[in-house]
């Protein structure tokens, strides 16, 4: 049977290669990008709302996917708006909200929600992996992966397929790929 096709709402490459990994040939991506207004919200009303648009947008099934960052000590933020935070602040200034606190773990959170296409209810697959914030280190092209540490290491530092084993995007693919299995 052929691999289920789905738009993947996404304009980062980057993005698009770690899940193609990930997903090997379960199911066949077509990435498209569309500029999406995203709603404040919790990680799964944005993602919900979110793949709503796109759905109606392209008229079919669509996969979005929303990566957060969390600071323990700041009460999970800047979560869904790391985007903006990391645009405005850059590495250091990320850094240095925690400066006033011993606690410097976060979590990485992945979500992804799967709709059918438009007036179907989208469904959620989250992942999340315990790290902690540290200064930059690794190769700056992927987000905020040169601060966020597991095991010792960044993100940025690690092996694209060590991490494509570990991170918060494998656990929330790993609920998917589940999930598209059942449904074959």
């Amino acid at each position: 049977m052929a691999p289920r096709t789905l738009n993947f709402i996404t304009g980062n490459a980057n993005k698009l290669t770690e899940v193609q990994a990930i997903l090997g040939g379960v199911v066949d991506l077509h990435s498209q990008k569309l500029d999406l207004v995203e709603i404040q919200g919790t990680i799964e009303e944005i993602s919900a709302d979110k793949c709503r648009r796109a759905a109606d947008a392209v008229k079919g099934p669509v996969l979005v996917e929303d990566t957060c960052l969390c600071f323990n000590a700041l009460k999970e933020l800047p979560g869904p708006y790391i985007k903006w935070f990391l645009e405005a602040l850059g590495h250091e200034g990320l850094n240095n909200l925690l400066v006033a606190y011993e606690d410097k773990s976060a979590q990485a959170v992945c979500t992804f929600a799967y709709c059918e296409g438009p007036g179907h209810d989208p469904l959620i697959f989250q992942g999340r992996t315990d790290g902690k914030i540290v200064p930059a280190r690794g190769p700056p092209n992927f987000g905020w992966d040169p601060i966020f540490e597991y095991e010792g290491q960044t993100y940025a530092e690690m092996d694209k397929e060590a991490k494509n084993k570990i991170s918060h995007r494998f656990k929330a693919l790993e609920k998917l790929k589940a999930w598209l299995k059942e449904e074959v």
